[in-house]
């Protein structure tokens, strides 16, 4: 007997920056049911798919009551007793019913919470793990870890200039092994931090140190690495979230107290890469800067150049834009349904593109992101410093699969 939708619930939640929302449980005829929740960004990319908010009195306007009743009265009708078939039939339905090109109508908020409870809910009913059901592969591998573990930026509170200073993780025995090292690194480095500032706050779950200079900043994570014996098998990374820094108005750049152009801003990032092991530098230019992201392409040395805004996880803009990256950074919300998200990847992987799986700054306790990570094919995931259970929940399902795996 084919196993069918009979029940799909909304309701509003909180997220780990302490804003509503949406949550979604779904059950099927034979019992299978599941959970979803939707993250949200603080820096965020002007295509990203829509989020629909109430902006009346309760939470300062940003509660989701309209999108909870988006799924209750208008998807929910339309998909319950639906036999539990392809996720992307399950996600055209709901964007048919949308019929907007960024989710405007319904939310993304609303769409996507009830995408992934199916894609669980459907993984249940099959009784296969997730990841298994999610694409067809004949092969699976746990990703590398990206971790931010000292926090700056035009959000942050240390003074930095770029958002956020990133360990890359790489020549592991097996992912277990990456985690133990992440946790020893970020204790130690909180440690060497606090011994030379003095207590700092915390962004995120990253150190929000008082650090003078990016160079200081990436001094102190190589010397941590070496202390702890990790040279050689750790990296540096930046998520610049350059938009934030662009001045569109004399078309430059402000990085720490000064101006630059994007020859200028081309020239630090490769002045850094020489100074440090500097691998992997994320939004490194404006969301339409397609001239600036080139520039870090055709550097005479490897790097990952990786597009998060400038991409929003949408095949439109990689198609428009694919020749100035060799890296997207995946974030489901972005894009606002499953199916679309795996389209996404499996496109930029056509174009020789590295696909990282990302979680959102406003995380919840949801860890579909870990087995959507496995299921792509991706080269590394980056779900932050592991001292936050929004986090941990991402690394520990990781390790379950891992454990599944034998890898």
């Amino acid at each position: 007997m084919k196993d069918r939708i009979k029940s799909i619930e909304a309701y509003e939640i909180l997220n780990a920056k302490g804003n509503p929302t949406v949550a979604v449980t779904m059950t099927s005829e034979n019992g299978a049911e599941a959970t979803a929740s939707v993250p949200a960004g603080t820096s965020t990319g002007t295509n990203e798919a829509f989020v629909l908010t109430d902006h009346e009195a309760r939470y300062q306007g940003k509660g989701v009551r309209k999108a909870v009743g988006n799924v209750s009265d208008i998807i929910a009708p339309a998909l319950i007793g639906h036999e539990i078939s392809s996720i992307e039939e399950i996600d055209g339905i709901m964007l048919e019913l949308d019929g907007t090109k960024n989710k405007s109508r319904l939310g993304a908020n609303a769409i996507l919470p009830v995408s992934v409870a199916f894609a669980k809910v459907r993984a249940k009913s099959l009784g296969k793990s997730l990841y298994a059901t999610l694409t067809d592969r004949n092969h699976y591998a746990i990703p590398n870890i990206i971790a931010t573990v000292i926090a700056g930026g035009e959000f942050g509170v240390s003074g930095l200039e770029f958002e956020d200073y990133l360990y890359i993780f790489h020549e592991f025995d097996s992912f277990s092994d990456q985690l133990e090292a992440l946790v020893k690194l970020r204790k130690s480095l909180e440690k060497n931090i606090t011994e030379l500032y003095g207590p700092c706050m915390e962004d995120g779950g990253a150190i929000a140190a008082p650090v003078e200079s990016t160079d200081k900043a990436f001094t102190i994570m190589m010397d941590t690495a070496r202390q702890e014996g990790y040279e050689g098998k750790v990296g540096l990374g930046l998520d610049v979230a350059a938009s934030e820094l662009y001045d569109r108005q004399s078309d430059r750049y402000k990085v720490g107290k000064g101006m630059l152009d994007r020859k200028g801003l081309a020239s630090y990032y490769r002045e850094l890469c020489t100074r440090h092991p500097l691998e992997y530098i994320e939004d490194g230019f404006d969301e339409n800067d397609e001239e600036g992201f080139c520039l870090i392409r055709d550097f005479p040395f490897p790097c990952q150049n990786v597009g998060d805004d400038l991409f929003t996880s949408n095949i439109t803009f990689l198609e428009k834009y694919h020749r100035c990256a060799n890296g997207l950074l995946l974030k489901i919300n972005q894009i606002g349904t499953v199916s679309e998200a795996i389209k996404a990847a499996a496109y930029a992987q056509s174009k020789g593109m590295d696909v990282t799986v990302s979680l959102r700054s406003g995380e919840t306790d949801d860890d579909f992101i870990a087995d959507l990570a496995v299921a792509v094919g991706a080269k590394q995931i980056k779900l932050g410093s592991p001292v936050r259970m929004e986090r941990n929940v991402k690394y520990n399902r990781l390790l379950r699969i891992a454990k599944e795996l034998n890898l």
